[in-house]
């Protein structure tokens, strides 16, 4: 079923100290830390499974933001497509609220409220940017758009950031 299958202690290597950063940030674009843990676990498993393909001496923290994003894609696509088919209004009234993430630092409470907000593609572009400090043509590459609209969405995200 899989081609090459890498070295284990290769991949912890290189990939797994980037966990922490990747399950960071799926719980600030999820807004659920349940999703979170599934969708970086996958992303995790897509990337072993791929190691083979990943060449050394790249940016192996771009690679699995890149996975993780299309993972969160993948899975919001699902998500919205049950939702749709199963809506009703019994679903909506059993369905349990959620508690928004408790912030690390409570001075940054408020921030992340207003991150929170902010429509899922704003939201992408300034936590990869501002937050994981990733470059424009990084960002266009992971979210699979021209870099304009990373440029735009920041833009636009940091502006609804600053009025909120």
């Amino acid at each position: 079923m899989f081609s090459k299958l890498p070295q284990t202690g290769e991949f912890e290597t290189v990939a797994l100290p980037h966990l922490p950063e990747l399950y960071r940030t799926a719980v600030r674009l999820l807004g659920d830390s349940a999703k979170a843990e599934d969708v970086v676990q996958e992303a995790y498993l897509q990337a072993w499974q791929s190691f083979a393909h990943f060449e050394a001496g790249t940016n192996c923290r771009a690679w699995l933001f890149k996975i993780l994003v299309n993972t969160i894609h993948h899975h919001r696509r699902n998500w919205f497509n049950l939702r749709r088919v199963r809506e009703s209004e019994e679903i909506l009234e059993q369905t349990p609220v959620c508690a928004a993430p408790v912030p690390e630092r409570l001075a940054q409470q408020e921030i992340l409220r207003a991150l929170d907000r902010l429509p899922a593609d704003y939201r992408a572009a300034v936590l990869l940017a501002d937050v994981e400090e990733f470059s424009y043509k990084e960002i266009a590459a992971m979210l699979a758009v021209p870099i304009g609209t990373v440029m735009s969405r920041l833009s636009r995200g940091r502006k609804l950031l600053r009025e909120q």
